[in-house]
């Protein structure tokens, strides 16, 4: 290996890395795609950036490099206990990276046997989620917000829709008392939000799951808490508390930007309207479509070279920050044949390795069942704004929009539930509908169809319990 000169006389690793981008503001979120090819052509499939002023890291962007770092734990690190930054003193202790970056002990901070034990657990728990019951679930929340809305025709599908669905279902997945889900909702939207009082959301999130877990150890039942607890990979009171806290944080974000960036892709790409229009395409389809091109995950922090390599012609020290390009590997032109994306789910939105997301199979079923309900009960649903109005949250690692305005004037009422019947995967699609004159965009999509629905008093109660959640957090 050949060290830098600047390096090998004993310079700053940070002032031998020219050209390094920040990984911060609004060039990230303006044109992300932009910025990953410039960094592409510039520096090649590793680039160098700047995650704070003054705080360095490398961005990896290229396809193979991406997997050859994912899949070598040994060399580079999920433990952030090696990062030199904080070591250095060179971290202030009110950084935005500190809940980013800290170690903790959760299936994100494991290396090794420790990692397998966690992620075992973790999804084998989530494995035994009936899919059936979370579809039916989702189906239920979504509706219920859609009938809470106003009686004008509007909504912003952020505000009103996308940031509030995961969170109900959530609140279903956990099984707490009635009383107790707008404490949930109230909590992780705080967190969520920026300001003083996220940091006491967080506090006060991590006291309710402890409750809940000491609740669950003396009183199991059928719900997520109670299936970590009981694993035979004998997970601590803490273990369980800090991988909930994980899951349902990070899935409440990477949920809600996979529905909103999934409707405005059907909403405003006229090509993919097209596709869909010649019953070529599926609602299933745009969700892999936005996993390639925008990835609700952006970019992923990270990992920690444990010794000086390297990677992509760069040359990483020991200590160094990795942050994980997923939105740009995908970008890769090395990985996109002549026949485009359509059906291929070779991407790297989930990340790769051992570390791949443990929770995309519930993640696409609750958004898939999110969009089909939207466009069943609202099927001339049309952007509210021309589509280069909307704009995006200035985050480093979230492909989030800031609000999604939509006009409708037909409501379908919610289907009748159906008798038990076996449940089979399914592609939906849909088809445009001619929009009313005012519309600002040229089709919409129509009702889509669904597998059978269970009848009987357990959906009904579920329903019911929806509806006074969402009239809590209507204020009625």
């Amino acid at each position: 290996m050949t060290v830098p000169e600047h390096l090998a006389s004993g310079g700053c690793p940070y002032a031998g890395r020219p050209g390094a981008a920040p990984l911060y503001g609004t060039a990230v979120s303006d044109d992300p795609h932009g910025l990953y090819a410039r960094m592409r052509a510039e520096h090649g499939p590793v680039a160098p950036i700047e995650l704070e002023p003054g705080v360095e890291g490398w961005l990896v962007i290229g396809y193979q490099e991406m997997l050859d770092l994912t899949r070598n734990e040994q060399l580079f690190s999920k433990d952030s206990r090696h990062w030199r930054v904080p070591r250095e003193g060179r971290l202030r202790a009110d950084s935005p990276l500190v809940p980013m970056t800290m170690w903790r002990p959760t299936l994100q901070s494991m290396d090794g046997a420790e990692h397998h034990r966690l992620s075992t657990a973790v999804g084998e728990a989530l494995g035994r989620i009936d899919h059936r019951w979370l579809r039916e679930t989702t189906e239920a929340a979504a509706t219920a917000l859609i009938e809470s809305w106003g009686p004008d025709g509007t909504a912003d599908l952020v505000a009103q829709f996308t940031r509030r669905l995961p969170l109900l279902v959530f609140t279903m997945l956990l099984d707490l008392p009635e009383e107790d889900g707008p404490r949930l909702l109230g909590m992780i939207t705080g967190m969520v939000d920026s300001g003083e009082a996220a940091q006491r959301s967080a506090a006060e999130f991590g006291s309710m799951l402890a409750a809940l877990v000491g609740q669950r150890r003396a009183r199991p039942g059928e719900d997520l808490t109670s299936w970590l607890l009981a694993h035979p990979a004998g997970l601590s009171d803490e273990e369980v508390v800090h991988n909930l806290m994980v899951l349902l944080v990070a899935g409440n974000e990477s949920t809600i930007n996979w529905i909103g960036n999934t409707v405005r892709l059907l909403l405003t790409d006229r090509r993919f309207r097209t596709s869909l229009t010649g019953g070529r395409a599926t609602v299933a389809d745009a969700l892999d479509e936005v996993l390639w091109r925008d990835p609700p995950v952006q970019n992923f922090p990270g990992r920690w070279a444990t010794s000086d390599t390297v990677l992509g012609g760069q040359y990483i020290s020991a200590g160094d920050m990795l942050v994980l390009g997923l939105a740009g590997a995908n970008d890769d032109p090395s990985v996109h044949g002549t026949e485009g994306l359509s059906g291929n789910r070779a991407h790297l939105a989930w990340g790769a390795g051992r570390h791949v997301c443990p929770a995309k199979d519930p993640a696409r079923l609750i958004v898939e069942t999110a969009v089909e309900t939207l466009l069943h009960c609202l099927p001339d649903l049309q952007l509210a704004v021309p589509a280069h109005e909307l704009t995006w949250r200035p985050s480093p690692w979230s492909r989030a929009l800031t609000s999604l305005p939509v006009l409708y004037s037909a409501f379908a009422p919610p289907r009748p539930a159906a008798p038990a019947a076996p449940v089979t995967p399914e592609r939906t699609s849909w088809t445009p509908q001619p929009l009313p004159s005012s519309a600002p965009t040229d089709s919409t999509p129509s009702e889509p169809t669904s597998p059978p629905r269970t009848s009987g008093s357990a959906l009904a109660d579920l329903r019911r319990r929806l509806s006074s959640l969402v009239g809590w957090w209507s204020g009625r």
